[in-house]
């Protein structure tokens, strides 16, 4: 049984660690297939991204026979607060900082996000802040440090804001919701907020047909970027914890570069190549304390003395931090 143990944990943690990567690329692709949508009305195309997206994961709720939730008010109050700093608002400070800076000043600010996390999630090592700022720094190098005015920037850091919301805001509901329902929840949540921003930017404008490509586009975000990924980003958190899977946030340049060459956008430049090398020795430097710790944690699990107090820390236990083997449990029964 101390053998089951043991082995469960690393493996846990595995999964948790390959889905926030997988996430984090994901959203990185983004960049491959934004220029055949750049024509669309911003705020009713990302209404119809998140419409699809929800669908998807309403049928998907219903399929795998997750039942219904009722939540209490502090929980409807976080879930809202998810849509609408980590959707809505996210993306209206995205368009906006874009439209004054370009996407290089707001893809290099958003690439303090593992920083963020490291310093928001308790009391980081000197070795994970050391990681997180060397991941920072190979996503800026790769996003480049493009030319904006102060709007341009306060848009920015708002866009920060909201992501760090994003994982931050989701982890409270996660044991109970579980992945799906999270994503599902928020994402309906966010269709008709979007449609109102929609409404009072573009009025009737908001929504045309699209043309193949735009659907085609518009099709990848809802599927791709935002059903797939998110699913994997809100398994991942109660795994690996916020501050660990906040270091993947570095691969989201790593994405672009990726899909741009395979899309035949354009060959990765040297400072591309390098601020690639800089993330790749920031997640291993990082990751490597997390996998000492979790190993030395089921080593500790499976010693006998551990054996003997295992019944007085059950899952479920409120003590049981969100990155612990026991949450990741519970989420995972949520699904």
């Amino acid at each position: 049984m101390n053998a089951d143990v043991s082995i469960a944990a690393p493996r846990t943690r595995l999964r948790g660690l390959s889905q926030a990567a997988g996430a984090m690329f994901l959203v990185g692709t983004l960049a491959g297939v934004s220029g055949v949508i750049q024509n669309y009305p911003v705020y009713g195309g990302q209404a119809l991204r998140y419409l699809l997206a929800a669908a998807i994961l309403l049928v998907v709720t219903r399929v795998t026979g997750l039942r219904f939730v009722r939540l209490t008010p502090r929980e409807g109050a976080l879930l809202a607060a998810l849509s609408l700093f980590g959707l809505v608002i996210f993306n209206v400070c995205v368009i906006e900082a874009t439209r004054r800076g370009g996407p290089t000043l707001v893809g290099t600010v958003l690439g303090t996000v593992p920083l963020a996390l490291a310093l928001l999630g308790g009391r980081p090592s000197p070795r994970v802040i050391g990681a997180a700022t060397v991941v920072v720094a190979g996503a800026t190098l790769a996003t480049g440090l493009g030319s904006g005015d102060l709007p341009g920037l306060m848009w920015s850091l708002g866009a920060l804001f909201c992501e760090i919301c994003f994982s931050l805001l989701a982890i409270p509901l996660l044991p109970k919701l579980g992945a799906v329902r999270v994503s599902a929840y928020s994402a309906a949540l966010a269709v008709p907020l979007l449609a109102v921003a929609g409404l009072l930017a573009d009025g009737a404008a908001m929504l045309r047909v699209p043309t193949l490509p735009e659907a085609m586009g518009l099709g990848y975000q809802s599927v791709i970027v935002t059903t797939v990924a998110f699913f994997l980003w809100y398994d991942a958190l109660p795994r690996i914890g916020a501050g660990t899977a906040g270091l993947f946030a570095g691969l989201i340049p790593v994405g672009a570069i990726v899909t741009g060459a395979v899309l035949g956008l354009g060959a990765p430049s040297l400072p591309d190549l390098l601020g690639v090398a800089l993330v790749v020795a920031g997640l291993g430097a990082g990751l490597s304390t997390g996998l000492s710790a979790s190993a030395s944690s089921a080593t500790a699990a499976g010693s006998p003395a551990a054996g003997e107090r295992r019944p007085a820390a059950g899952a479920g236990s409120p003590a049981a931090p969100a990155s612990s083997p026991a949450t990741g449990g519970s989420a995972r029964r949520s699904l």
